[in-house]
C-alpha cells in the first residue's frame, strides 16, 4: 500500500472532471489537484510556454508533496507536455489524450470521429497524432471551439449565447458524418448536454475523464501503488484568485471540494526536451517559438 497522494493539475477548472471522476473511481487514494489560474487560460498560449508551466508544477508537486503519479487534466498541458515530462519525472504521468483517442475508437460505428478542443490543442496536431498510431485507420475531423471554457466557467452551459455559438462552432463538424464526436478539453463534459442538441442524439459523445480515471486505476495496479483503506484526502491549490476558484470550482466538482490554497509562481525554467534522433538535446526558453533554440 503507498501512502503518498496522487498529483493532477490544469489551467483551471476543466480538470474537476477528471478529479471526479478519480475519486469515484479510487476513493482511497490521497489527490493533490493544482489550477494554474493565475496563468489562464493555456489554450491561447505558444505550446512551449504551456511545456515549461506543466514542468514546473510536476516537479512541485513531486518536490512538496512527493506525489507518486501526475495526472496531466489538461488537453492542452497534455499536447504540449507530456513526453517532456515522461523524460524527466522519476514518477509516472498520465495525460488524457491517449484514453479518450482509445474510447472515441472504440465507440465509432462508421470509422468517421470528431474532436473538439482549444486553439492549442487542435493546433498541436496531438489528436491527429495519436488517432494516426490506431491499428485501424479512422476518419477524422478536427474543430477548435474558442469560447467554450469561458461559458462553463460563468455557469452559462445551457444559455441561448451558448447554443449559438455551438450551433457555429461545430457546423463543420456536423456536416462530415460523425458517429462520435470526443470532447477533446475537460471543461467540455459540462456543456454536453447542449453539444448534443446541436450534433444530434444519434453521435456518442466521448469525454475522456472517466477514461483517464480508468488508466491511472490501471497503472496504480501495474506498479503496484495503490492505497487501500478509508477514503483520501483531497487538497486543492490554485495560483490566482483562491475565491473565485472556490466559487467557480464548488460550483462545478460540488461541496467536497473543501478549501483553497494559495500558490505563487517564480519564474519558470527552460525545459530541456528529450534528445532528438541526432542525439541533440534541445533547450526551450518559455514562449520560444517550437522548433527555435534558445542561446
Amino acid at each position: 500500500m503507498d501512502e503518498r497522494p496522487i498529483g493532477m493539475f490544469d489551467s483551471g477548472f476543466g480538470g474537476l472532471t477528471v478529479a471526479r471522476a478519480l475519486i469515484d473511481l479510487c476513493p482511497s487514494e490521497h489527490l493533490v489537484y493544482v489550477g494554474d489560474t493565475g496563468r489562464y487560460p493555456y489554450g491561447p498560449r505558444p505550446l512551449p510556454e504551456v511545456r515549461s508551466f506543466a514542468m514546473q508544477i510536476s516537479r512541485w508537486l513531486i518536490a512538496e508533496h512527493d506525489v507518486k503519479l501526475i495526472v496531466v487534466a489538461c488537453n492542452t498541458a497534455s499536447a504540449a507536455a507530456l513526453g517532456a515530462l515522461r523524460h524527466e519525472l522519476p514518477a509516472p504521468v498520465v495525460g488524457v489524450i491517449e484514453p479518450g483517442t482509445r474510447a472515441a475508437a472504440k465507440a465509432t460505428r462508421n470509422r468517421r470521429v470528431g474532436v473538439i478542443g482549444t486553439v492549442g490543442t487542435i493546433r498541436s496536431g496531438a489528436y491527429q497524432e495519436a488517432f494516426a498510431t490506431l491499428p485501424v485507420p479512422l476518419e477524422l475531423v478536427c474543430a477548435a471551439c474558442p469560447g467554450f471554457v469561458e461559458f462553463v466557467e460563468r455557469g452559462e452551459t445551457r444559455s441561448e449565447q451558448a447554443v449559438v455559438l455551438a450551433e457555429r462552432l461545430l457546423a463543420s463538424v456536423c456536416h462530415k458524418g460523425i458517429d462520435t464526436l470526443l470532447l477533446g478539453c475537460t471543461h467540455y463534459p459540462f456543456l454536453a448536454r447542449t453539444i448534443a442538441d446541436v450534433v444530434g442524439r444519434d453521435v456518442v459523445l466521448v469525454s475522456s475523464a472517466d477514461e483517464t480515471a480508468f488508466e491511472v486505476r490501471d497503472v496504480l495496479g501495474r506498479r503496484s501503488l495503490g492505497r487501500a483503506g478509508g477514503p483520501g484526502s483531497l487538497q486543492f491549490f490554485s495560483s490566482g484568485d483562491v475565491a473565485w476558484f472556490r466559487a467557480v470550482g464548488g460550483r462545478l466538482f460540488g461541496e467536497e471540494l473543501g478549501a483553497v490554497d494559495r500558490l505563487e509562481w517564480p519564474e519558470p525554467e527552460p525545459v530541456i526536451e528529450p534528445a532528438s534522433e541526432a542525439g541533440e538535446a534541445t533547450v526551450r526558453e518559455p514562449g520560444a517559438a517550437p522548433g527555435v533554440a534558445s542561446g
